[in-house]
């Protein structure tokens, strides 16, 4: 999200990104516009975060994940910005879709794509462990124009004589707080629609869980207690105070799926430093 999103303890001041929405894409109808207008005039800059994320990298890199039996495990990125996740996990040996809804957002991704597997930076790996990870065990890295609430896209995630049943892997950053809030309900049934069976994860990096609930986004404030709301309460993750949203965690089981763990990642970006944490999900046991 943007590069000069408010920080812990500072004074509110609305962003250019706030402010674009404001004045022109306040409905749920018109999120979609509202980021490829931006992406159409070049200011992807505004939530750019310049390289993928590390706590999502040490993740990956902690354990071998499970692999499907013949194929590579099979991941989602919605709202994938420039690609820089897509990459490392397809450098990782995942399999990788990557949605936006722009256009030229998809073209920004497909040309840094194309150089970061042929030479890829050291950034999209831990310390030390780039040599770990051959060349000829990456996956493939396919990114797609669509709207992550439709399931017109879902049939180019598969291949041929395949169907589709869902992803291994799919990663949350900025995607949920790029949202309005009325969309969280719809944002978590249509996770627990898209993940694969156990053991399929899905990783939200949450973020900002420092911003106040009342003010406007994006990025809008989130806590623990919205994304067990929605994703385990079956609830509709829409809080004003901190109260409302901590008191959600005692609610029962009824949303698609049940936390695994949650912990705060020993590296992440600058601008969650000290807030970050590192929610993992998977479809609720039958």
């Amino acid at each position: 999200m943007t590069s000069n999103a408010q920080k812990p303890g500072e004074p509110f001041v609305p962003t250019k990104l706030i402010k674009h929405f404001q004045a022109n894409h306040t409905t749920r109808d018109a999120q979609s516009s509202g980021w490829s207008a931006l992406w159409d005039s070049q200011q992807n800059d505004l939530w750019d975060r310049g390289k993928p994320s590390p706590a999502l990298i040490d993740f990956i890199e902690s354990a071998p994940w499970p692999a499907p039996e013949g194929r590579r495990p099979k991941a989602l990125v919605p709202g994938c910005g420039k690609g820089y996740d897509v990459v490392m996990l397809a450098l990782h040996g995942f399999d990788v879709y990557g949605l936006e809804v722009s256009p030229a957002g998809v073209e920004t991704a497909r040309a840094y794509a194309a150089g970061q597997l042929k030479a890829p930076f050291a950034y999209n790996y831990g310390d030390g462990n780039q040599d770990k990870y051959s060349k000829d065990k990456r996956g493939e890295v396919t990114f797609l124009v669509g709207d992550f609430f439709k399931r017109d896209w879902e049939s180019k995630c598969v291949r041929e004589g395949e169907t589709f049943g869902g992803f291994d892997l799919i990663y949350d950053y900025t995607f949920l707080c790029a949202l309005l809030p009325e969309m969280r309900q719809d944002w978590g049934r249509r996770m627990g629609e898209l993940l694969g069976p156990h053991p399929a994860k899905l990783v939200c990096l949450e973020f900002p869980l420092y911003k106040d609930l009342k003010l406007p986004g994006p990025p809008w404030g989130l806590r623990e207690g919205i994304y067990y709301d929605v994703l385990a309460g079956g609830g509709t993750g829409v809080f004003d105070n901190d109260e409302a949203a901590q008191a959600a965690l005692q609610r029962p089981i009824k949303g698609p799926m049940e936390r695994v763990s949650r912990i705060m990642p020993p590296r992440t970006y600058p601008q969650g430093e000290g807030t970050d944490q590192l929610g993992i999900w998977q479809l609720k046991s039958r």
